[in-house]
């Protein structure tokens, strides 16, 4: 996985093997080695990669496209948690992982935000409530 996703990255990127090279302290053969799967870099240069390409290392060493609707890495923080589908009355169900990368429990209140051209965002009422206290708060000094 690690030689497909720096492959990948880089290509995104736009970056030739010599300019990541110079990036991560390297030389052009030894990325070309990393590509190949001939070697694997040591920790440190796994950050910089990531850094560079701002991903996760788990990311960058774990991410299979396949599971991910063949989409590349995404960059760090973003999420693509699956497909899911709307029942008859409108429900839908937070995927587990989501649930837990965001310590959604049952019972707690969302609120339903919407932008016609960027589509519906899901916030935690506590933090939207946080967020519109501040705004007031401002506004009153």
């Amino acid at each position: 996985m690690f030689k497909d996703n720096l492959t990948a990255l880089r290509k995104m990127h736009q970056m030739t093997q010599e300019a990541l090279a110079e990036q991560v302290g390297v030389t052009r053969q030894a990325i070309a080695k990393w590509e190949a799967g001939e070697t694997l870099p040591d920790l440190e240069k796994c950050r910089l990669i990531a850094k560079t390409f701002d991903v996760t290392l788990d990311d960058l060493a774990n991410y299979e496209q396949a599971e991910h609707y063949g989409l590349p890495l995404p960059p760090k923080g973003k999420h693509l948690f699956g497909v899911v589908t709307v029942g008859d009355k409108g429900q839908i169900v937070i995927p587990a992982k989501a649930r837990k990368l965001f310590s959604i429990q049952t019972g707690d209140q969302l609120v339903v935000l919407g932008d016609e051209t960027q589509g519906i965002a899901l916030l935690k009422s506590e933090h939207f409530l946080h967020m519109a206290e501040m705004i007031h708060n401002s506004m009153k000094a």
